[in-house]
């Protein structure tokens, strides 16, 4: 299995918008960070979890050219935004992509998306095919996925487990009988918004503290904002089996 980081960035992404920071203004390329997404590969099957604002871009840096399905672990605009450039790969399909989704996620698309839900759908809108995720593990042509379920404050969202790697962003609470599913993993990509606590993200020590419950061989932090600091100074202070994730990233268990 082949994990490529396509985004490891908050909301705003890094640089942010107008911002002067030391870590906005930086040249270090691990310091620029798009939107929060991963692609997994394994044999010919490829998938995608999220799609925000910045898929298109993600998906031409990679150049991938067969998508299979595209997972979302929740209805926030960093996470859907980017749904409509699957209309590339629906023309190369000819077929709607599958997007695996909780039922309130879906609910929110069809309204988000309303002109590709349409009884009278404008020519060349996004096809998409909604498979509803209920907590229980699936397949998608042969990979299995497990999903975890976890809260980002309030609510209700998933991450997902892929064999040995597990992928867990924007929450902070997840429910011990969860927590079983993650044992035995060789990767761990989580969360880790800032230094300072946070109303729904795990901050850095937080997140630390949960990877060392879950005890994967190796872990790498995701969701940064620019309060975490440069990547490099980052790195620095991390135990030997944990690391910053970046953009471009590539893992291979």
């Amino acid at each position: 299995m082949r994990i490529t980081v396509l985004g490891t960035g908050t909301s705003q992404g890094v640089p942010v918008i107008a911002c002067d920071c030391v870590v906005c203004r930086s040249e270090d390329q691990k310091d620029k960070r798009l939107r929060c997404s991963i692609l997994v590969e394994e044999g010919d099957t490829c998938l995608v979890v999220d799609a925000g604002p910045d898929f298109r871009q993600q998906m031409l840096k990679q150049k991938v050219i067969n998508l299979d399905a595209v997972l979302l672990t929740h209805e926030h605009a960093d996470h859907i935004f980017g749904l409509d450039d699957i209309r590339s790969f629906n023309w190369i399909r000819k077929a709607p992509m599958d997007i695996y989704c909780e039922r309130r996620v879906e609910e929110d698309l069809k309204i988000i998306f309303s002109y590709a839900f349409a009884d009278n759908k404008y020519p060349g809108t996004p096809q998409m095919e909604l498979l509803t995720i209920d907590g229980k593990s699936f397949q998608i042509k042969g990979i299995e996925v497990i999903p975890i379920r976890l809260y980002h404050h309030k609510l209700p969202v998933y991450g997902f487990r892929f064999g040995k790697f597990a992928y867990l962003t924007d929450f902070n609470r997840i429910e011990p009988d969860e927590l079983v599913k993650l044992k035995g993993l060789e990767v761990l990509i989580i969360c880790a918004l800032r230094k300072k606590s946070h109303i729904s993200h795990l901050n850095l020590d937080e997140a630390l503290r949960m990877a060392e419950q879950i005890a994967p061989k190796f872990t790498y932090l995701t969701h940064m904002s620019h309060e975490m600091g440069l990547h490099a100074e980052l790195l620095k202070g991390l135990p030997k089996d944990v690391e910053p994730a970046f953009d471009g990233l590539v893992v291979e268990i």
